[in-house]
Formats: C-alpha cells, structure tokens, sequence
C-alpha cells in the first residue's frame, strides 16, 4: 500500500488536472438565476453597500465573503466590471481543494478509494458542473470533507488542532448554506450508530474527550459569529437566522420545487456512467458496514452510514434541487474507491487485474463523454439533468441587442424598465445600464426608453406598448422576454 507521502505527488498532480479542466471556457454558460443573484449581492459589496445576511432565499454569507477579497485583488471596484469567470473561479479552486483533500485522507481510508474517490470528484460530470457554478455547494461539500476529516483525526490522535478546525469547518457549513443542520444531525446519528455498532464498549469520556468537545464548539461559535456577522460588522445576523428557521420548514415543502422521493436515485444514475457508478458505490456499503470485512473499518463504516443517512433525509424532503445532489457525491466517491479497492484485492492474478483495468478505463471513457457532453457542450440544454430551469443562452443576445440601439440613437444613458414578475437574471446582464428599473406586473413602471416584460404583458402597459416593436428572447425553458423598442427607434 502506497504511504501518504509518497502518494502526495499523485493527487497534487491530480489538482492541477482538476484545476485545468474546470478552467476551460469558464465564463461561455450563461448565469443561472441563482448565480446572477450572487453575483448582484456581490457587485453591491464591491460598490461599498453593507453586506446585509437576507436568510430567505439568499443562504448564508461565505460565499460572498470569500469572493469579494479575491476581486479585489483581481482589481475589480465595480458591479459592471465583474465577469462570470472572476465569479466561478471561486468554486473552481474549492473543488480543487477537495481532489487534495482526498490526498490527505488516504492515511486514514486508504490510498485505492482516495484515489478513486478524487478521479470522480476531479472530473465526473455532476461535481464537475457544479464546481462550476458560482453557488454555495462545492463550498459547503468541502467543508464537509474538512469537518468528517479533522473531527476522525481530533479523536483518533487526540488533537486539539483538529478539534478547533472540524469546529470551524462545522460553522463554515453553517455560513454556507442553513441546511447544515441536516449534516449535523446525519453525522451524529452516523457516530452513534458505529457506536453502537462497535464490538469494543468505549466510555463515554474516552469517545468524546471533554477538552475536545469544548474547543471544536468554541471554534463553532466563534467562526460562525464572525462569518455571519461579516467580521463584526452586521450582529442582526445571527438573530435573523434563528427567526428565519419557520421559513425553512415551509420552503422544505417544495415551493415549485417538490420532486418525487427517488429524484436523486435517478439524478445519481444519469448519463452512460452513473449506473455503473451506482452500482459499484452499492458494493461499496456492503463492503464498508459488513463487519466481517476488511474494509469494515470505523471511519468507512461512518462514512457509508453517513452518506445513506443524508440520502434518505434530502430524499424525504419535497424541496429537490439537482445542485443538492452534490451532498451524496463525497460518500459516494468514497464508497466507489472501497469497491474498486475490495475488486482489486479479491482479483490479484495478472488477467484479472487486467480485466479490472480494461473495465475502469472503459468506465473513464463513458464518465469522460458525460463530462464533456453535459458540462462543455450543452451546459445549458433543456435535456441536461444538471441544468435545472437554466438561463438559455438566447439572453446572451440583450445586451449585446440593447447596445445596438443605444449606439444606433446616440443614447448614453437609456432608461430600461423590467417589469416582471421573476426579473432574473436580468440584474446581471443590464449590470453595465445605470438608469435600471424593476417593477412587478401591475405597477407603473413609467417613461422609458426601453421596457421588457414577459410574454404575458401586464393588462395597464398594453395601451402603451400597442405602437412598440417587439423582440423575443428566451429567458428560462418556456419564458420568454420581449424588448420594446419605439418605433422610431432601431429604423435605418
């Protein structure tokens, strides 16, 4: 079994591939709504506006906080001046940090299922999309990783180090997203169920050192306050996260997002290689939580215990978003290597380690199509199972259309109105626009030089858009957005 250092090489090299491949036309997919609405908190912090923690729709302040520093550093001083690449470069380097991560967790799990387990996080199509994405996920997965690998390390080495980092990676899930609660609660029932699992009685003081157990919680608190109060600087926040918890029940019931209860099954299963993958991390419970196995061991067993918990909880919630699937995807990486690693040690003879590997490079091949099918060539295509109700690329085409006309007319500064129910990702596209409004159907939105609805147009701006020349341009799957333009502008 090859040791920690020197198997070092192999998954910095693997970061570095990690890194490369997520790099590759970065800013090309139109922003989705929920990026657009981080990039719009974002561009208002940059331009000087107190960041301000909104518990509704918004998650927690992390990615923000994180953000705004390397923009700066990138020179960027204003909304207008910030690219989707800038943005996505974000969750980019944190999922390269998870491929290193699996590097230092082989001397605890193994080298074979880090390995694997960071080939598939590397570049397998649903971690490979979404760490592109400019969202709180690869984040929040991350810390995840931090939090199982630092809290194995505090009891098993006794660290006090690891106590204050699994502490602080657990309020950095928090800042993240508020549905860390759920990971909490799933890792502790996953301890105690290998507690109990245990053959070996184990005292209470000696599973949960007190000194450890005290510091991972002071570091909780302390990070967390200083995360969601943006370094002191905004103490409602805590306050309006306890206040928001009703609205996280109600929003759990769907919203417009409900699915049925084996959505992630199938999500998990998609494209020619997640059947393949399904099975092997099948294989790779049974290998884990079977306590007559070699691979059996406390911390596999946790992990499989783990991954099978938050499953069955994300599952049971009628609140689905595919993004969220990326939660399963670390377990899952882990349970697909002990599989490879048990397939590999039953099979030693020269042919069937032959046959094993002629079998993983074809499982490489159909996982490298998926990746470069759904996350290069149709990012945003109706039919990709990561793209969920995505910005079609027919938007690109506004502002390049609205400059068109202001340059045609000799307009410096036009006034645009939106009026629209659901105006996103409009606030992103119009950033390089001054005189933007936004009104909901039904208000008067007043004189403009350009308006834009959707295609239901508001009953009291009928009147005024009957002489208008219309254009349509695709929104979202089956919305769409009308630019009027006045007749007389936009005429040769």
């Amino acid at each position: 079994m090859a040791t920690y250092k020197s198997c070092r090489a192999v998954f910095f090299a693997l970061a570095l591939l990690a890194l490369a491949v997520r790099l590759i036309q970065l800013g090309d997919r139109p922003m989705h709504t929920d990026e657009s609405i981080n990039a719009y908190i974002v561009g208002e912090v940059i331009e000087g506006v107190p960041y301000h923690y909104d518990p509704q729709d918004r998650h927690g302040p992390t990615l923000a906080e994180i953000t705004v520093p390397l923009l700066r550093l990138q020179g960027v001083k204003t909304f207008p001046a910030i690219t989707e690449s800038q943005l996505r470069l974000i969750p980019v380097l944190a999922g390269t940090l998870g491929v290193l991560l699996f590097g230092a967790a082989v001397e605890v799990f193994g080298f074979i299922p880090c390995l694997v387990a960071a080939l598939l996080f590397a570049f397998a199509p649903l971690p490979l999309y979404y760490s592109r994405y400019f969202i709180h996920e690869t984040l929040f997965v991350v810390a995840t990783f931090g939090l199982i690998f630092a809290g194995n390390r505090a009891f098993q080495k006794n660290s006090l180090a690891s106590a204050l980092i699994a502490g602080a990676c657990a309020a950095f899930m928090l800042a993240c997203k508020e549905t860390a609660g759920l990971h909490f609660f799933a890792l502790l029932l996953a301890a105690a169920l290998c507690h109990l699992w245990s053959t070996e009685p184990i005292a209470a003081k000696t599973l949960f050192p007190r000194r450890l157990g005290i510091a991972s919680i002071l570091a909780f608190v302390i990070a967390g306050l200083l995360l969601f109060t943006w370094g002191g600087q905004n103490w409602q926040a805590p306050l309006d996260l306890v206040r928001a918890i009703p609205h996280f029940a109600i929003r759990a019931e769907g919203q417009g997002h409900q699915k049925y209860f084996a959505y992630y099954l199938r999500l998990l299963a998609s494209g020619w290689s997640g059947k393949v993958l399904g099975v092997l991390a099948l294989l790779g419970v049974w290998r884990s939580v079977c306590s007559a196995s070699i691979s059996a061991t406390p911390l596999r067993r946790f992990v499989a215990l783990y991954g099978v918990l938050i499953l069955l909880i994300y599952s049971a919630i009628p609140y689905k978003t595919p993004w969220l699937a990326l939660n399963f995807w670390l377990p899952m990486a882990l349970l697909v290597g002990v599989a490879v690693e048990w397939l590999w040690l039953t099979w030693p003879t020269f042919p069937q380690r032959v046959a094993l590997i002629l079998a993983g490079l074809t499982i490489g091949a159909l996982i490298a199509h998926d990746s470069h099918h759904w996350v290069f060539q149709d990012p945003a295509d109706e039919k990709n199972p990561y793209a969920y109700a995505h910005t079609q690329a027919d938007v690109l085409d506004l502002p390049v259309r609205l400059g068109q006309l202001c340059q045609q007319e000799h307009l410096t500064r036009p006034r645009i109105a939106v009026v629209a129910e659901d105006p996103w990702p409009l606030p992103w596209y119009l950033r390089t626009y001054s005189r933007v409004g936004f009104w909901q159907p039904g208000q008067d939105p007043g004189k403009a030089d350009f308006y834009l609805t959707t295609s239901d147009v508001p009953t009291n701006m009928m009147t005024l858009l009957k002489p208008y020349r219309s254009e349509f341009f695709g929104v979202r799957p089956n919305v769409l957005l009308i630019l009027w333009t006045p007749p007389i502008i936009g005429k040769p």
